[in-house]
């Protein structure tokens, strides 16, 4: 194969018209390319009377001896493909979470012949989906299945966005090939910034569960671990908390503790346990929300664009207090959601469905916070941290779930908003006119301050005044680091901690791609 990068092809561009296109761009006839396969597409933007597509293609020639090579024209390089040793083992290895960690964790095992117990503290994902809109619309929190918790795990009610900043590998093109198998659009394969959308992925998951278990996984849900049973620091089995509050044990040697960073009740458990956590830096912010017409003439230089859809963006700053803020998770034609796991605190998040054709656009506003902005050296005292805030939240917000918000005009100018005006709130059950400074400590919000009008130099209308911030947004990351070695097990032997709860990856991609190390890791243990 021959790969040809930097092909520039226009807006109304399909498959046929790129690969004439990169033909021409190696000075032969279309009919000499057999096959043509698309790596890339993304969208520059640059010039606003000059937006198009620049693609990569991989192309199969009826000769190859003619080609002149250069560097937009060269070998594809070989592509790895991701496969496990078949092994057998007389334990089947538990995977605890059904997040995109455990999900792809999970096949990885069925696929090297075991047959793994899969664990999930929430519900299976129909049932969930119930619920999460229960709470939207009554603002009544079910602390067993929500936002953060079910099978799906967070990244099931988001954008779904999959671009992720670590190398493309096997490991990857697996999540992504996986994705697709399950329903996803086969497009992420090649867009540079794919995405699912809330509405495919809750199909997705299902099926990912029915190809689990016809493989000979088996799921468990509503069944939560409540400890471990060590013996000389090994792993001999797991307690668990069942659907009707009695209580059990599961002989357990190999676990891959995928709980996502919301699973504060376990991070106490293993630290009581013994297990080693460190603090981890993240961040914390609030959403900001505009008009999505707004972002679409600022990226694009009108409302809308034939064969484009909603425009996102992607900012970032460092300030001259030393601090750095930056969006995260744009969710282009979405809302606001509530994301609250925990009786009594208020958490934000962003969400689209495929489409992304709501009125909105959203994005996290986050500050870093490092280590020296915690009360203590406990390990997790950056959780704390974040409880704080969501709980400061949930009392401005008038303790119904409610969440703070406040106008960007009114928030600069450091007073409190009496109405809303061009941009409507998405977030549900709904919001209180607050200031965000009661909500977030005084560093963050005078950073945010400074940040929204460095970004409006960036990216024009970003500080309108009738742009929305909703507060808070603390779960971007999780607080915490739960140690593993080289071979991927934390202290507790048998116990293999991964993803973005582990502290050990930041997004749907990133975290699958690392459940799938983490099997590999386990399967590798095992003897033939």
């Amino acid at each position: 194969m021959i790969r040809i990068q930097n092909i520039k092809a226009p807006l109304t561009a399909d498959l046929t018209t790129i690969k004439q296109l990169a033909a021409a761009k190696m000075n032969i006839s279309a009919k000499e390319i057999l096959e043509c396969r698309l790596v890339k597409k993304a969208v520059d933007a640059r010039r606003k009377n000059d937006i198009h597509y620049v693609c990569t293609v991989a192309c199969r020639l009826k000769n190859e001896k003619n080609i002149y090579f250069d560097k937009d024209i060269e070998p594809a390089p070989d592509e790895e493909v991701y496969t496990l040793p078949r092994k057998t083992t007389a334990l089947p290895p538990v995977v605890i979470g059904t997040g995109p960690v455990g999900m792809l964790a999970g096949l990885a095992l069925t696929e090297a012949g075991l047959k793994p117990l899969l664990l999930e503290r929430g519900r299976d994902v129909e049932r969930r989906k119930a619920d999460v809109d229960a709470f939207w619309q009554s603002g009544n929190l079910d602390i067993v299945s929500n936002v953060q918790f079910g099978e799906g795990g967070a990244g099931t009610f988001s954008d779904g966005k999959l671009a992720t900043g670590i190398k493309k590998d096997q490991y990857t093109r697996k999540v992504l090939e996986e994705f697709v198998a399950a329903g996803a659009p086969e497009e992420i394969l090649y867009l540079a910034k794919p995405h699912i959308g809330t509405d495919k992925l809750v199909k997705m998951v299902k099926n990912i569960r029915r190809k689990i278990e016809n493989l000979g996984g088996k799921y468990l849900f509503e069944h939560k671990v409540t400890g471990f049973v060590v013996q000389d620091d090994v792993l001999k089995a797991l307690k668990i908390e069942k659907p009707d509050g009695t209580q059990d044990e599961i002989a357990c040697e190999k676990a891959i503790l995928a709980i996502g960073h919301s699973a504060r009740d376990t991070f106490e458990i293993l630290y009581q346990q013994g297990v080693k956590i460190e603090q981890k830096p993240f961040a914390v912010g609030a959403r900001i929300e505009h008009r999505q017409s707004l972002i679409n003439k600022a990226q694009y230089g009108k409302e809308k664009v034939a064969f484009l859809g909603a425009a996102d963006y992607k900012l970032a700053v460092h300030l001259p207090n030393g601090r750095s803020a930056y969006t995260f998770c744009m969710c282009p034609g979405g809302r606001v959601v509530a994301a609250a796991s925990e009786t009594g605190r208020v958490v934000t998040n962003g969400m689209s469905a495929y489409a992304r054709d709501e009125e909105n656009a959203n994005a996290a506003l986050l500050v870093g916070v490092g280590t020296e902005d915690f009360a203590s050296k406990h390990p997790l005292a950056g959780m704390y941290f974040q409880r704080k805030i969501e709980e400061r939240a949930f009392a401005v917000g008038g303790g119904n779930y409610n969440a703070p918000a406040q106008l960007v005009g009114d928030f600069l100018n450091n007073r409190k908003s009496k109405r809303f005006g061009e941009v409507k709130p998405s977030y549900r059950p709904d919001v209180s006119l607050s200031a965000i400074s009661e909500v977030l400590p005084e560093n963050i919000t005078e950073t945010l301050r400074a940040a929204i009008v460095e970004m409006d130099k960036k990216l024009h209308g970003f500080a309108t005044p009738d742009a929305v911030l909703t507060a808070p947004e603390t779960r971007s990351s999780s607080p915490i680091r739960i140690v593993r070695d080289e071979t991927g097990q934390s202290n507790l032997k048998g116990l293999y901690p991964c993803g973005e709860g582990a502290g050990y990856a930041g997004g749907i991609t990133s975290a699958a791609a690392d459940g799938l190390k983490t099997a590999e890791a386990l399967v590798k243990s095992l003897k033939d």
